[in-house]
């Protein structure tokens, strides 16, 4: 039987049990990926990370849904990097520590801000933005138990990309997200359709955006914070105008009492968008050993 270091890290937050928990596996270079996904599986939480050694980059991770792996995802990002620098395995220099990480999408740069007297902000810089597939607004909102009257007018439903495909909806108010009613069938059915992983439905002021996000289970079926989606839901709110200054404060969680925030920063012009930063606190609350 081998043993590991496991933590569970809530990720956009500084307070425990709100945010996003993910559970993170030190030294995971000898567990095979059904080992891992099996892992998964047993946390049943939106991700488990898994830390390993890198020939290309500071560090590797891969991380995994209860169903299957993905290719980036943003609070098992921030969880993890915090816990690789609450370990004492990055050292921090003030007032920026810049890390480079590998992921199945590629080498993303991960930087942890400090100064004295202030929280330890950890900011990941995603992959440039991919626009896909545009999905007729009626079909995508039945899938919700709304209407397209319940979307921002003239503006596309559509799948972007930062490393892992969403579809984004963006909704005319904060109000609207109250009455979402999934039809998981057809959800599992657009997805398949349109080739994206999960959905998010946002509104948005000029500088604030509030935000669900769901899968189809086995999967978590609603997620508390998405630092994924949110690269995408930034790339889209500043190639299509919809925020007049590239950087927000997004929010997302609180329907289902977990509260978690970030903090979104769009590189580059609207019509070329060349990465997307979303940044946020972490906060440990399990530490102990993983036998297998």
């Amino acid at each position: 039987m081998a043993s590991f270091q496991f933590f569970q890290v809530d990720a956009f937050t500084d307070v425990a049990l709100r945010g996003n928990p993910c559970a993170i596996v030190l030294d995971a270079d000898s567990l095979k990926s059904d080992q891992m996904q099996a892992i998964a599986r047993e946390q049943n939480l939106s991700e488990t990370a898994f830390i390993l050694q890198s020939d290309q980059a500071d560090v590797r991770a891969r991380y995994f849904t209860p169903f299957q792996e993905i290719p980036l995802a943003g609070h098992p990002t921030i969880a993890s990097i915090h816990i690789l620098v609450e370990s004492g395995r990055i050292q921090l220099t003030e007032p920026k520590t810049t890390i480079s990480l590998e992921l199945e999408a590629g080498i993303v740069s991960v930087d942890v801000l400090t100064s004295p007297g202030n929280p330890t902000e950890i900011v990941m810089t995603q992959l440039k933005p991919q626009f896909l597939s545009i999905v007729p607004p009626d079909q995508a909102t039945s899938a919700f138990g709304l209407s397209s009257t319940d979307l921002i007018p003239e503006k596309p439903v559509q799948v972007v990309s930062t490393g892992t495909p969403q579809l984004m909806l963006p909704v005319r108010d904060v109000n609207i997200l109250d009455k979402i009613q999934v039809n998981i069938a057809s959800l599992k059915q657009l997805s398949s359709d349109f080739q994206f992983f999960s959905a998010h439905l946002f509104s948005v002021s000029n500088t604030e955006s509030f935000a669900r996000h769901f899968a189809t289970p086995p999967d978590v079926f609603e997620d508390p914070f998405t630092g994924s989606a949110t690269g995408g839901m930034g790339a889209y709110l500043w190639h299509y105008n919809l925020i007049s200054q590239p950087t927000f404060v997004a929010h997302q969680g609180a329907w289902i009492k977990r509260p978690g925030q970030g903090r979104v920063t769009i590189l580059g012009p609207r019509n070329n968008i060349s990465a997307v930063q979303v940044g946020g606190r972490a906060i440990t609350v399990i530490t102990g050993t993983l036998y297998i």
